[in-house]
């Protein structure tokens, strides 16, 4: 007869293994954190995209407020204050939002079609193929990337930067982190058993790369896609920085904090806003990735 004692021991551990499965099938909360962040990009979205019909946001092309003390802290009428020339900074805060997100969600969709092309041809065929395109990669990031996006800004536009140039400066630098990523990914597909199948079954390369490889790249890119837009604001505001960010009236948030720099002293309010703004909306895209990502792995694990 078996001893209880050895009975109980076993029951307890069959009890406490399939409580561990359970709690690893269970699914994953989002945290409140990750519903912060979507909340503040939900609002910083809209603010940006409603701007010209809101009542409160000038338009950046509106006449200043001239009875407004010069670079004025907030008040009632303004609530980030205004700049030297009498420019309500919360209008231009929200202004500066739309053309940074623009910059931002361009480059990143540039980006993965033109790079995620690459990396998806690269890590599917290797080969020659897969030799040529990484060492174009390897020479692309071989390049310092503020310095690489001076020249190509100062070769389109001779100095005077268009919203359209930044965002094909921007994509081009983007081009070669984003097809190592996607080929890394494609790499860990190429060979698993569902591709090996669609092979055996006489299916295309084309068909394969679409039907097989594509749909499961996807959703890791997509996780990554959020920091890559969290990169190119910041990317932009280097830019804003040494004068070569897009060409007035159309303010980002780069070009405002380089305005304020000049008086963050005496009227911090000029660059300390715009600032803040831009830091919870890359922190939120960067924690929003991460927790993707995350639970991306967590569910390939599963698996």
């Amino acid at each position: 007869m078996s001893d209880p004692t050895q009975l109980t021991e076993i029951a307890d551990s069959d009890a406490e293994s399939g409580a561990d499965d359970n709690e690893r099938s269970a699914p994953k909360k989002w945290g409140i954190g990750f519903w912060i962040a979507v909340a503040w990009l939900t609002l910083v979205v809209a603010l940006s995209a409603l701007a010209p019909y809101l009542p409160f946001v000038d338009s950046p092309s509106e006449f200043p407020d001239l009875a407004a003390p010069s670079l004025e802290g907030p008040t009632a009428d303004h609530w980030f204050g205004v700049n030297q020339n009498g420019d309500d900074l919360f209008s231009q805060v929200v202004n500066g939002a739309r053309t940074s997100l623009i910059i931002g969600l361009s480059v990143m969709t540039l980006g993965f079609l033109i790079g995620g092309s690459l990396g998806l041809i690269a890590g599917f065929f290797r080969g020659k193929v897969d030799r040529v395109i990484s060492a174009v990669v390897d020479i692309l990031l071989a390049f310092p990337a503020l310095v690489l996006a001076l020249a190509l800004i100062g070769i389109l536009s001779g100095g005077d930067a268009t919203l359209p140039v930044v965002i094909l400066a921007l994509s081009l630098l983007s081009v070669a982190p984003l097809a190592r990523i996607t080929r890394a990914a494609t790499l860990s597909f190429a060979e698993r058993e569902f591709v090996t199948a669609a092979r055996t079954l006489g299916a295309k390369n084309g068909r394969i790369i679409l039907r097989e490889i594509l749909p499961n790249v996807i959703p890791p890119m997509a996780a990554f896609a959020l920091t890559v837009i969290a990169l190119v604001i910041v990317a932009e505001g280097a830019l804003a920085f040494l004068g070569l960010s897009v060409s007035s009236p159309a303010p980002t948030w780069g070009k405002l904090i380089s305005e304020g720099r000049a008086e963050i002293e005496d009227h911090g309010h000029w660059a300390l806003f715009p600032s803040g703004v831009m830091f919870l909306t890359i922190l939120a895209l960067n924690y929003m990735g991460d927790v993707l990502q995350s639970r991306g792995t967590v569910r390939e694990g599963a698996l």
